[in-house]
């Protein structure tokens, strides 16, 4: 007998596990509330233009990700750079590069933050070091974890410029806190495994096609190959065990399943998830962090990057998503604030005003008069908030119940919440159920868990 599965999310980690599963032979059900597929990594249609949510990048080294692209055909809708090589800009239009060379790591960027004119000359010495000694932090010691990433890099030297003007240009960004509310284990994940333990991983990946055609069209043409019933519009209610297997209610009926996969939010995973499976009361403090996204629109072109950091600025990053957007004619800029909880209650219109003046400051052919649209998007929730202490709060795939597995980027991957930590989530959730006495036969082979 074919093992029934049910995938309760649509998301990227209830994507991966569904792929995952139906390859093996399962039978599987994929039900998603919403009207598509591709959970925060999606895109919506603005005058005959597509807009992402928001701008989405990956590194190298993101082979669960990347894994997942090449089965659902869209890698080619992707590009890595060669080399790592990120543009920072300053009012005036004033240019500074973060570029690694071909050296080994962690050489590959000692003479790129040495050249750093962001710095002066004796920051970025002690950037050195400090970059040599995260090289010995242990990111699965709980005693990393309970630090600040901020406090460690002030006992390691580093001014508050070095650190707005370097450790956070990226860590905001990966982790969507400011460093001194970021966990030192994810901060140490993130720089290591990223940037100091190999010399190509943190080359940039950059979508070439919107985000709702590189993930959710793709699973669902893919998913549908497999003869998977994807289920969209439809929410689930309640999840209870019974029999040998699982019920999974939903607004439009009841599904039975051998075994389900729980790929949601952590606050919607806590209210699904069945009492005697998981103690849910260490899932809230895990709370949530915005993220922001402003997309403007030019009459004519005012950049030649494809993207780049901002210092002494309000904006974090900007990405030119002219070709993606479908625009023939101008420029499409897409603005990305992590750590956005400033911008949630401002109204849009202030928080255009405030892009579009930052961003004239920043590229002098940008100017307010050849600006033709803005949209503002919020993601109030975007994802969970990696402070210090998070690894207590987060749960492994396995629950106490067999059959019944949780995914999604806020559960223990070892990662911040990513595309990359999504995908691996998926994959283990899938492993979970497949090597469980109710989700396995003939056809649903023991998989290995993904190693962090």
């Amino acid at each position: 007998m074919t093992a029934r599965v049910v995938v309760v999310g649509g998301g990227l980690a209830g994507i991966a596990a569904a792929v995952r599963l139906a390859d093996t032979g399962a039978v599987v059900t994929l039900v998603e509330a919403r009207a598509r597929l591709g959970g925060a990594t999606y895109s919506f249609p603005r005058e005959g233009l597509s807009y992402d949510t928001g701008q989405h990048v990956f590194l190298r080294c993101y082979d669960d990700y990347r894994s997942l692209l090449r089965r659902l055909g869209t890698e080619t809708a992707t590009t890595i750079q060669p080399r790592l090589t990120m543009p920072v800009l300053t009012p005036g239009g004033h240019r500074h590069a973060l570029r690694r060379s071909g050296l080994p790591a962690p050489l590959h960027l000692a003479g790129t933050v040495l050249g750093y004119g962001a710095l002066s000359r004796r920051e970025r010495l002690h950037a050195v070091r400090a970059a040599t000694a995260l090289r010995g932090v242990d990111p699965d010691d709980p005693a990393t974890d309970a630090q600040s990433f901020g406090s460690w890099l002030e006992r390691h030297g580093q001014s508050r410029a070095a650190i707005d003007r370097l450790w956070g240009l990226i860590a905001i960004a990966a982790l969507n806190v400011h460093p001194h509310d970021a966990s030192l284990a994810l901060a140490a994940r993130v720089f290591r495994t990223g940037l100091l333990e190999r010399n190509d991983a943190g080359d940039l990946g950059i979508p070439q096609a919107p985000l709702g055609t590189l993930h959710g069209d793709a699973a669902l043409r893919v998913l549908g190959d497999l003869g998977a019933d994807v289920r969209l519009r439809e929410r689930v209610t309640d999840i209870r065990p019974g029999g040998s297997g699982y019920e999974v209610a939903t607004g439009d009926g009841e599904l039975s399943a051998d075994a389900v996969v729980l790929a949601v939010p952590h606050g919607r995973a806590a209210q699904l998830v069945p009492p005697e499976a998981a103690d849910t009361s260490a899932w809230h403090q895990l709370g949530a962090s915005p993220i922001v996204n402003v997309h403007v629109r030019y009459a004519r072109r005012v950049t030649d990057l494809e993207f780049f950091a901002a210092l002494d600025s309000p904006l974090q990053w900007v990405f030119d998503r002219t070709a993606t957007s479908g625009l023939h004619h101008g420029q499409y800029l897409a603005v990305s604030l992590s750590a956005a909880d400033a911008y949630l209650s401002r109204p849009a219109r202030d928080v255009a005003a405030e892009v579009v003046d930052a961003l004239a400051t920043l590229l002098p052919d940008a100017t307010p008069d050849t600006v033709r649209r803005v949209y503002v998007t919020r993601e109030p929730r975007a994802t969970f908030r990696p402070a210090p202490g998070t690894a207590a709060l987060r749960p492994s795939p396995r629950t106490r119940l067999p059959g019944l597995a949780l995914a999604g980027a806020w559960t223990d991957t070892g990662l911040p919440d990513t595309m990359e930590g999504a995908v691996r989530s998926g994959y283990r959730a899938a492993d979970v159920v497949a090597c469980s006495p109710h989700a396995t036969d003939g056809r649903v082979t023991k998989s290995t868990e993904v190693p962090i």
